[in-house]
């Protein structure tokens, strides 16, 4: 402060002047001013989103990654979207919003923890999350066999039901190996609610993958049939995890640009990354196009979940002249706003949707299909 600062003969102190390169240098700075949100009964969800850009603090981050969706889904090159889902997200009541993103058209592919796959097949069968408070007492909920997901509850018994479920369906399967892509397909063929994240993705022909499907109920599953497997001394079903890296590398490949999304980080969002990495194996040298991430995880630990989109750009996986942001806000309120500003704006009505013609783990083509008037969204794929 003291520079700033000049003392009058008089004794008065005054501020000392700016030069003039100073001063246009602070008026460009400060050009643009904060506006102040401002609501009443006509404000749609897309509207607050839009103003939320010409705030500040994570309501900015928000409005910022609104314009990277707007972006992105009016990119004449027709960006390949990779959705990456981590978190309590299905037992935070967010399964619709997610469904309704991929239905609208604004997702084609979908890497997702195990977990989060696993509570919508669990709703799919007819069973449900049940409010709580996350000051529970865990032992009597462990006694009548209830879990707690922080303010959530959900039936023991319907998982183990749900978990034996799902070993059964992998007897039904040839032996062999297959990608998480492939199983889950499976699961879905045998799912009828309209409603369910697995199943639309299976109706409109999206590739849904699961990295760490080991790591979930899903696995557990799958280890009930391995252990039956075993006893009866025949050969079961084994998710190839590396065919997931090459499945997911040919989507990459033969895309004209990508962009991403992330909710939350852990695996699916470093999968993600790494998917354009491994450009490198096909020849290819390039980053995702548009990223944007939402997520409550700190940068200061240096994790993958909290890491920068910009700390991205020095590894490749993300373009340096790319289009990103991220808002650290909790999923379960940033989330909403984001697909709510999607479709309120409508921003994928003129997306063409893409057809994938698969040859076991041999991606043949990805097409892109323009939508046909009046089909229905999430209608079935002849993908």
């Amino acid at each position: 402060m003291a520079g700033m600062l000049r003392r009058r003969k008089d004794g008065v102190v005054t501020y000392k002047p700016l030069a003039p390169g100073q001063k246009a240098a602070r008026e460009k700075i400060c050009s643009e001013p904060v506006r102040q949100l401002v609501l009443d009964g006509r404000t749609t969800v897309a509207d607050m989103v839009e103003a939320m850009g010409k705030m500040s603090i994570q309501a900015r981050g928000i409005g910022q990654c609104a314009q990277v969706l707007k972006a992105m889904y009016s990119d004449p090159r027709r960006p390949t979207v990779l959705l990456g889902l981590a978190g309590p997200l299905i037992a935070a009541g967010l399964r619709r919003v997610i469904r309704d993103l991929i239905a609208c058209g604004g997702v084609d592919v979908l890497v997702s923890t195990g977990a989060i796959l696993y509570q919508d097949i669990y709703q799919a069968r007819g069973h449900q999350h049940f409010i709580g408070v996350p000051d529970a007492d865990d032992a009597a909920l462990r006694k009548l066999h209830l879990d707690r997901i922080y303010d959530t509850y959900v039936d023991e018994d319907k998982f183990w039901d749900t978990d034996t479920w799902i070993g059964r369906l992998a007897d039904e399967l040839p032996p062999g190996n297959y990608s998480s892509r492939q199983f889950l397909e499976h699961i879905a063929d045998h799912l009828e609610d309209e409603e369910s994240i697995v199943g639309t993705c299976r109706r409109m022909g999206i590739p849904m993958f699961s990295p760490a499907l080991n790591d979930s109920s899903i696995g557990i599953g799958l280890t009930e049939h391995r252990v039956r497997a075993v006893k009866e001394r025949r050969d079961g079903v084994c998710i190839d995890s590396i065919q997931d890296n090459h499945e997911l590398v040919q989507i990459v490949v033969k895309s004209p640009c990508t962009a991403a999304i992330y909710v939350a980080g852990g695996v699916p969002k470093n999968y993600i990354n790494d998917s354009v990495v491994m450009g490198y194996l096909y020849g290819q040298e390039r980053g995702h196009d548009y990223a944007l991430q939402v997520t409550t995880a700190v940068t200061a630990d240096g994790g993958l979940s909290g890491s920068t989109l910009s700390e991205a750009r020095s590894w490749g996986k993300i373009k340096s002249e790319a289009h990103y942001a991220m808002a650290w806000v909790e999923p379960s309120v940033s989330l909403p706003l984001l697909v709510g500003y999607v479709l309120g704006r409508n921003l994928t009505a003129r997306r063409a949707e893409l057809r994938y013609k698969w040859d076991g783990c041999l991606l043949r083509s990805v097409v892109p299909v323009r939508k046909r008037a009046g089909r229905k969204r999430g209608s079935k794929s002849s993908a």
